[in-house]
């Protein structure tokens, strides 16, 4: 899934950008949304990161693993989700003013985005797991 997010998104931001095919930096007399898009991007990005770590933090030591999996998954789900949705904003708001600032905050939430792929690693160190559960994933 966190693929088909990437690239959907990464190919909605080149066709984007061929639609507009111009760059501009003025910041003068812009939409109030050129303002806010930054303001989402922060609040997107830490959001992010804040949320997923209170619901890993509530998933209990003494579930089974499939219920901490589900947990884990719908976590990430939502981690994504905070961090696609500024994105998508900053497109909009590019596709309507044609300003690069939202351009490149949308390509570093993209990038950022791509850098959150679950492994193994990280399943392993974000989940209260026992360690069977911990060799059973690292062998899978």
């Amino acid at each position: 899934m966190h693929l088909f997010l990437v690239a959907g998104l990464s190919i909605f931001t080149i066709w984007v950008i061929f639609q507009i095919n111009s760059f501009n930096t003025s910041t003068n007399g812009e939409s109030i949304y050129l303002y806010l898009v930054p303001v989402f991007a922060l609040l997107g990005y830490f959001g992010s990161q804040m949320v997923f770590k209170k619901m890993i933090s509530r998933i209990d030591s003494k579930n089974r693993l499939e219920d901490k999996l589900k947990k884990y998954q719908s976590a990430l789900h939502l981690k994504y989700a905070l961090i696609e949705i500024p994105a998508f904003l900053g497109l909009f708001v590019y596709f309507n003013s044609g300003n690069a600032l939202p351009l490149i905050i949308t390509i570093c939430l993209l990038a950022y985005l791509f850098v959150q792929k679950p492994n193994k690693e990280s399943i392993v160190k974000s989940l209260p797991l026992t360690i069977e559960e911990k060799s059973l994933i690292q062998n899978s």
